[in-house]
């Protein structure tokens, strides 16, 4: 029952954190540094944002191994094809025809994604199944190179920027806001999701 419990909230908090990046891409003044990558990719070569996305998490699921000088973590593949599969699911089926207009809608479009994500990033969390490869590459960073997780995060963070700009993914006022207001709200999320999860 509680391996049912833990998947329950896992595959909820996945479908409610791709809600949330759909909408921060459908915004475009700017993603996150890793979607914006996915992005990129998906504009400049083909496939589906999920599809590369599948593909870079896979990649960096290998780069963490190396820094850790661990076997690969193969079950964080799962939640690799998940988070894939749902943005797809968002980008592909129900905001397809959508389009918002306006700066100020726009804006409005980001923020909302921003709080979704960042809610469904509390509640993923609550599962402790394998996170996915760029959280973990935080984590690899930081045991390898011995910074602190903040510098660990930014660094990560700089690297998927970098290629985000490499393929001419979508870097705005938005990839500023996301970078700077996810931490502070996940952990404003956090407490709140983890005491009710702990309720059911």
């Amino acid at each position: 029952m509680q391996l049912f419990k833990r998947s329950v909230i896992f595959f909820t908090g996945i479908f409610i954190i791709t809600f949330g990046v759909s909408l921060t891409i459908k915004a475009n003044i700017g993603t996150g540094a890793w979607d914006a990558l996915h992005v990129g990719l998906y504009e400049s070569v083909g496939l589906t944002v999920g599809r590369w996305l599948m593909i870079t998490g896979t990649c960096l699921m290998l780069l963490n191994a190396f820094l850790l000088k661990e076997k690969p973590q193969f079950l964080a593949l799962g939640t690799i094809f998940v988070i894939g599969m749902f943005i797809d699911f968002w980008l592909l089926f129900v905001f397809s025809e959508w389009t918002p207009s306006g700066q100020i809608v726009k804006l409005i479009v980001l923020l909302c994604g921003i709080i979704i994500l960042s809610f469904g990033v509390a509640l993923y969390l609550q599962a402790k199944f394998p996170v996915n490869p760029i959280d973990q590459l935080m984590i690899a960073i930081h045991k390898r190179f011995k910074v602190t997780l903040m510098a660990a995060k930014t660094i990560g963070e700089v690297f998927g920027l970098s290629l985000a700009l490499l393929v001419g993914g979508p870097i705005g006022i938005g990839t500023l806001i996301i970078t700077f207001t996810i931490g502070p709200l996940v952990g404003f999320f956090f407490p709140l999701v983890e005491k009710w999860t702990k309720m059911q």
